[in-house]
């Protein structure tokens, strides 16, 4: 890990005082005004609504620059990972720092399948949930109730970690499979040690005793793709909040699990849920395009393009690229023809050649083609955002495991500037009319 110099310094005039503040220089040569010491120096803070220009860590993750729209894993970057590894390679590298070799990578998927079962007691949990259940919602709740069935982190949250997070990403998907066989009212389907990781997640949703269902190279090779491109993705808004409980020394199934409640949110990972029902609204409204992208620039009408634009990227979003070629694949292979990707199609065209959306740095995100890509493997739309948790899942690990090796982690503790009364002497009852 890259540990940032302080490359020089900025000066802060408060109350006629000069302050020194270091600028310190991450390993791509961005840098940060280094404010740990305002508060004590000074006696000032500083707002920043939603953190968007304050670093909460250092990191040596993920890269992102959303003005050149690069992501790198681990120094690796996206399109290479994406093109050349499977999920449980991406898996390891953000665990472990460095791809594996044959025999790590054999190990790694021996450990995967070996805790590929759930505890039987914990099937019973599924049974109070009704069908029409937020899918998000169960697997919060069941990964949370991991710790009480594998205490052993309850201790040092760093003991046995390698254990742990091979026991969550090989548990997870069969937490997913169970919640949506038991949605549709289907027995469930159990994992087998001769699938990979995601084949072995595809047979367990699809495979039906009347209907056996056979796992295709194409739609597994497809899976992965979409998953390593979730991987990780700096510091959003689930990674904050599992490094927020982790930070209070709460143990890594508690800090997943307010992982997927932030994830669940339709602002983060419910994003490609709408962007299908969006295209949906539109095949439903004879396919008129220009009504929507009127509404869009419409700035009294609350209706917005869903899948364009970031909160980071200000150019293409490099997952976005990699996603649309992988959907026109996926569904030539599968001899599908899905009337929401020509919309889809049409849609990205026309805002890429408008000038309104230009100027705005709107290009489709990894959401834009990602629904599609879920429809065409038979996933339903309330359970994207599982498929979404599922490749998130090695990165927030990742990051759990980081923040605790890091020296300088502190609770999570901001600060705000009060806006409310001030000092009001207590009236009691009988005086207050």
């Amino acid at each position: 890990m890259h540990t940032p110099k302080t490359s020089s310094t900025a000066q802060l005039i408060l109350d006629g005082k000069t302050y020194e503040l270091p600028v310190l220089t991450g390993s791509e040569g961005e840098r940060a005004i280094d404010i740990r010491n305002l508060l004590s120096t000074t006696g000032y803070t500083v707002l920043d609504n939603g953190f968007k220009n304050s670093a909460s860590c250092t990191s040596s993750i993920t890269y992102l620059d959303g003005d050149k729209g690069i992501l790198r894993y681990r120094g690796y970057a996206i399109e290479d990972l994406a093109e050349n590894c499977s999920f449980v390679e991406v898996a390891y590298l953000l665990l472990h720092n460095e791809l594996p070799t044959a025999q790590e990578l054999l190990d790694f998927r021996k450990l995967l399948a070996e805790f590929a079962l759930l505890h039987e007691d914990m099937i019973h949990f599924f049974d109070p949930f009704p069908a029409a259940a937020s899918p998000m919602s169960i697997l919060s709740v069941m990964v949370n109730s991991l710790v009480n069935f594998y205490p052993e982190m309850s201790g040092n949250p760093r003991e046995n970690l390698d254990i742990t997070a091979c026991r969550l990403i090989s548990k997870i998907r069969t937490i997913a499979a169970f919640s949506y066989k038991m949605s549709r009212g289907e027995p469930t389907v159990y994992p087998r040690h001769d699938l990979a990781y995601c084949g072995n997640f595809l047979n367990m949703m699809f495979d039906l005793p009347v209907r056996p269902y056979t796992v295709l190279p194409e739609v597994e090779r497809a899976l992965n793709k979409l998953l390593i491109l979730h991987a990780d993705h700096e510091q959003n808004c689930s990674t904050s909040a599992v490094r927020l409980v982790g930070s209070s020394g709460g143990n890594l199934y508690t800090s997943i699990s307010a992982g997927i409640n932030a994830l669940a949110g339709p602002l983060h990972g419910g994003a490609n849920e709408a962007v299908i029902r969006m295209l949906e609204d539109i095949h439903a409204d004879n396919n008129d395009y220009m009504k929507y992208i009127n509404k869009a620039k419409d700035k009294n009408d609350p209706f917005r393009l869903s899948g364009f634009g970031h909160r980071v990227y200000r150019t293409y979003d490099p997952r976005g690229t990699i996603i649309r070629e992988a959907c026109d694949e996926i569904l030539k292979i599968m001899e599908m023809q899905d009337p929401l990707l020509d919309i889809a199609k049409n849609l990205e065209e026309i805002v890429l050649n408008d000038s309104h959306f230009v100027k705005r740095n709107l290009y489709p995100n990894v959401d834009f083609y990602s629904g599609i890509i879920y429809r065409a493997l038979g996933i339903p739309t309330n359970m994207f955002t599982v498929m979404f948790a599922l490749g998130r899942l090695p990165g927030w690990i990742a990051q759990w495991k980081e923040m605790h090796e890091d020296k300088n982690t502190k609770i999570y503790r901001p600060r705000q500037l009060y806006t409310g009364c001030g000092h009001r002497p207590f009236v009691p009852m009988e005086e207050r009319g």
